[in-house]
């Protein structure tokens, strides 16, 4: 269906592709993987044709169509979340603004070319109804449901919404064009775990081609049967899931060093028995033998390996049995009330897990323990010695984007050795050059790990942590769970990631709206085979792919 081959492509002195090939079969599903700047996105471009390779060739045919969702949504406002959602469907919305304005004419018999626009009318009806567009609106509206949107969202303007919930927009819109090919630039970013679950059901069903990228390991998993690795100017192709992908990767990693090692002592040996013999006239033929050998032989080069990020905290203090207690709290936003008598205690060293669905105030009961937001009754208290990190997606925008990364670090332990504050950035993923960036180009991920270096340099004993690995890539998601893993305080954290869920959970807060809080004693899995779902809210498939 879609087909690179032998591409090269170059930016500068930056080398993206040598020779590389790659190819998307109807109805596929593959993921995309590859590091930061590797040319994932690149890929992206020159198949929908915004950027072309400098050698090889993109081998899309015309009658394939192509939706690219990407994270930049662009300017929306003017329009409902719905009228915004049907706009994106292509020939079939094309067709029923059409119809409107022919409706419209025909309301006037007198006109001179009233039998042309019946006519007319009649043509595009016809295609309007072959199209399903009689449905499109109630398919619309299912997708975003799906996707979290309650009714009264969907008819309001689109321009009230904010940058995440724009993004479900997006997507909503390129699911419901149904093209022959989808392209996912991290579809699940902005996405709670119920819109995650329902996404995966959709794409299961969807009779399309899927290209994604993506940071959740269990989303991968579940949707995709072959991965297209993007490393040093190569591509290679994986039959199988992320994680057989993963294996697979370390078994030809092992065979690289084996045989790279292999060579290497062959060669010390070769080059010692050159270095040995060459004075001597008897070995004159067979040294001149063995520096032919040597200059024929195609040199292994030293297998590259994945440098795993590794997140040093700080030693924390000890602090009291009791670390939150939570006690018949209530609040309301306006008519809305989102708590009613909530009771919790968090005893130290547990890590609970606070689920709900959309609206069900996670992030508003993790604001009322970090102190943010107060209850309207009630009391939230703090224990003996406990000492507060609070990581929120908002702290992201409140870095300051004139400093650089070591600039941000000093601002917030200015009397702090500057040496300290270089291994602090350095144990969360900043090294070298990367000390002087300033924090306006850093990515989401980036921004997130210097947020992180933040709250952890002050040793806390008590996380709460509202979606930390938003935007954080596989390799320092797995940074951060070992680290926690060794972290003796206490968390309290929100999470739509289930392989985060999974490995940092030892007690799990359902909440929904309107009803009591449910407490499960347990782990993450543990929690799912008791209560039989993955997410408290669900969300059945009504849209069909």
């Amino acid at each position: 269906m879609i087909a690179l081959s032998k591409i090269t492509k170059q930016y500068g002195g930056q080398v993206l592709f040598v020779d590389a090939s790659l190819q998307l079969n109807p109805g596929e599903k593959a993921g995309l993987v590859g590091p930061n700047g590797a040319g994932k996105s690149t890929v992206f471009r020159m198949i929908v044709g915004e950027e072309h390779p400098d050698e090889g060739v993109v081998d899309r045919p015309k009658r394939v169509t192509v939706g690219y969702f990407r994270q930049d949504v662009g300017d929306m406002k003017g329009r409902s979340v719905l009228e915004e959602t049907i706009a994106g469907a292509g020939e079939v919305a094309d067709l029923g603004h059409e119809l409107h304005e022919l409706e419209h004419a025909m309301s006037d018999p007198d006109r001179d070319d009233f039998d042309q626009v019946v006519e007319r009318y009649g043509e595009v009806q016809a295609r309007y109804q072959e199209l399903g567009g009689y449905d499109l609106e109630a398919q619309a509206r299912s997708i975003l449901a799906g996707l979290g949107f309650f009714p009264e969202q969907v008819d309001a303007d689109v321009g009230l919404l904010s940058g995440g919930w724009k993004m479900r927009v997006a997507l909503a819109r390129i699911l419901l064009a149904r093209p022959d090919v989808l392209l996912l630039d991290e579809p699940t970013n902005y996405l709670d775990i119920e819109s995650i679950l329902w996404l995966e059901e959709f794409l299961r069903a969807y009779p399309g081609a899927v290209l994604m990228t993506s940071h959740d390991r269990d989303f991968m998993n579940r949707l995709v049967k072959k991965i297209v690795e993007i490393d040093g100017g190569t591509i290679r192709t994986y039959s199988g899931d992320y994680d057989f992908y993963e294996k697979q990767r370390e078994v030809e990693r092992a065979q690289r060093e084996a045989a790279y090692e292999r060579q290497q002592a062959m060669l010390a040996k070769e080059e010692e028995f050159i270095a040995r013999f060459k004075a001597r006239a008897s070995h004159a033929a067979q040294v001149q033998s063995r520096v032919k050998k040597l200059e024929k032989v195609e040199k292994i080069e030293p297998p590259k390996r994945i440098i795993e990020k590794t997140f040093d905290f700080k030693p924390c203090p000890r602090s009291g049995e009791d670390v939150i207690k939570v006690e018949k709290v209530s609040k309301r936003y306006g008519a809305k009330v989102v708590h009613d008598g909530v009771d919790l205690l968090v005893r130290r060293g547990e890590r609970w897990a606070v689920m709900g669905e959309n609206g069900a105030g996670k992030t508003t009961l993790l604001k009322m323990m970090a102190g943010v937001t107060g209850a309207d009754d009630g009391r939230v208290d703090l224990g003996a010695s406990v000492v507060l990190g609070y990581f929120a997606q908002h702290q992201l925008e409140q870095l300051d984007a004139s400093r650089t990364v070591i600039e941000e670090l000093v601002a917030h332990a200015p009397t702090t050795n500057l040496g300290v504050l270089r291994n602090l950035a350095g144990a969360f993923g900043f090294h070298g050059d990367d000390h002087e960036k300033p924090i306006r180009v850093l990515s989401g991920g980036e921004k997130a790990r210097l947020a992180l270096a933040k709250i952890l340099f002050d040793a806390p004993n008590l996380l709460v942590l509202d979606e930390p690995t938003n935007h954080l890539d596989l390799v320092t998601k797995r940074a951060l769970v070992k680290a926690l893993s060794d972290y003796q305080g206490t968390i309290v954290f929100v999470s739509h990631d289930r392989a985060f869920l999974r490995r940092v959970a030892t007690r799990v807060l359902e909440l929904a709206p309107g009803a009591r809080p449910h407490m499960y004693g347990g782990t993450y899995d543990e929690y799912v085979a008791s209560s039989g779902h993955e997410a408290p809210g669900m969300r059945p498939l009504r849209a069909k792919a």
